[in-house]
């Protein structure tokens, strides 16, 4: 197993000409929320808008890290080893899934896009931890290169979507820093990012597609090939980078258009090529297991049906879009029902990345009160899923879906700063991510 002995965080710091020695951070002090009911030990910053996070340096975000240790330990020295937190090998039955679009927040400046991996370690602050009972766990949306202008921001409107992929081929240019490559690989970028979400108190996870004209296999002497579910060599790739991942700190992976694997109620099947066979999803997943000798690892599918135990004999921990959390009293009884299962229930969703708008900050705010609160215990608890917009909302022309599928600059003069200004919601969103906070404040403690 593929083992990275050295501290990622400090490398991370060295490459930007950065001291390694970390110091108490006001600002954060300053904005810091906390849990009610267990001695105020679960921390973040809460009542911000993301710009005030983004356009910080990465020293400025460690110290933030360092400063909302739980343990109330405060490190001047960034930790060699970081344990994930330990919720036991089936957490993934009763997490809060968070994706954050890495890409939509990444640097860019003019028309080009990098570094989402360090717009994420600046929003990790204001990530809320895991409650006692169960795991927080930040998605992120893209990792590998995208097949329709990788390192490319385009018009709001111009092809290039998150959900086609090349492997065999690095980490996506739009996710990690190349220009610091030579002092830090993407993948210690990658590696630090998990080290510090960890420290957090945070899982992390990650994105990925099965359908195969949706995936490239790229070869360094020859051209891209496109995905093929029957040829062993591609599957053994699809299952490798997804290993390589696992053993970077990564212990999730959200599969879009999982319901559908082995032909399962492809009349309503919205990606484009041929799915896995469900013998061979089951393979996959238990060689991802085996291969990165990692038992905690936690399988999420795209959609679920009332058929569980077809999901759960998979390989999976969750799905999404069978209960939304609009009733309260429907997921708490849903919750009792369920409350025997500890490998696999479905989530109550939130928002999923196909949301194209519609929903009030009240029903949200009222959909994530039911996902952190509808059960008679907190050890029964259903899982979630949120997006971005459900912590830090978008501007008001755009959407989760969109900027899936499109990467749109919302800069006025090219600079990332001013994108990152632009991209959220201003006043209304800072009092929103206020309400967000107060409910978690409420929960971290069950």
């Amino acid at each position: 197993m593929f083992i990275m002995k050295n501290n990622c965080t400090n490398k991370l710091l060295k490459a930007f000409g950065e001291d390694i020695k970390l110091s108490k951070d006001i600002w954060t002090q300053e904005r810091t929320y906390y849990s009610i009911g267990c001695y105020k030990s679960k921390k973040w910053i809460a009542d911000i808008i993301p710009y005030e996070l983004l356009n910080r340096s990465i020293k400025d975000a460690v110290n933030s890290i360092a400063t909302l240790s739980e343990s109330d330990i405060f490190y001047e020295y960034f930790p060699d080893m970081i344990d994930t937190p330990n919720y036991g090998d089936n957490w993934g039955r009763l997490a809060n899934y968070i994706e954050l679009n890495n890409r939509a927040i990444a640097q860019m400046n003019m028309d080009r896009t990098c570094c989402g991996i360090l717009s994420c370690i600046k929003l990790l602050p204001a990530i809320p931890p895991s409650a006692k009972s169960w795991a927080n766990c930040v998605i992120i949306s893209q990792i590998f290169p995208n097949i329709y202008g990788d390192s490319y921001n385009k018009g709001p409107f111009e092809e290039n979507s998150i959900y086609g992929i090349r492997l065999n081929a690095g980490y996506s240019a739009n996710i990690v820093s190349y220009s610091i490559a030579d002092k830090i690989s993407p993948e210690e970028q990658l590696k630090s990012f998990n080290d510090l979400a960890h420290f957090r108190g945070i899982k992390t996870g990650f994105r990925t597609v099965i359908s195969a004209d949706q995936i490239k296999v790229a070869y360094p002497d020859k051209q891209d090939e496109t995905f093929n579910w029957c040829n062993p060599e591609h599957v053994e790739i699809y299952i490798n980078e997804s290993v390589k991942l696992m053993n970077l700190g990564f212990e999730a992976m959200f599969i879009d258009s999982a319901k559908h694997i082995g032909g399962y109620d492809c009349e309503n099947y919205t990606g484009v090529g041929a799915l896995p066979e469900y013998f061979q999803m089951q393979y996959i997943l238990n060689e991802i297991r085996k291969r990165s000798g990692k038992t905690t690892i936690s399988f999420a599918g795209e959609k679920s049906t009332d058929d569980f135990e077809r999901y759960q004999n998979m390989g999976l921990n969750t799905g999404t879009d069978f209960i939304t959390g609009d009733d309260f009293y429907a997921v708490r009884e849903l919750s009792e029902k369920l409350k025997y299962n500890r490998i696999y229930a479905p989530g109550v969703e939130i928002e999923n990345d196909n949301y194209e708008g519609g929903i009030s900050y009240e029903q949200r705010l009222n959909r994530i009160n039911t996902a952190l609160f509808a059960y008679y215990q907190a050890s029964d608890k259903l899982p979630s899923f949120m997006q971005t917009n459900d912590i830090f909302p978008l501007r008001y022309d755009t959407n989760t879906h969109h900027i899936m599928m499109t990467n749109p600059s919302y800069s006025h003069d090219g600079t990332p700063e001013s994108h990152w200004e632009n991209l959220f919601a201003k006043d209304d969103g800072r009092l929103y991510n206020r309400k967000v906070a107060e409910l978690f404040a409420h929960a971290l403690c069950l």
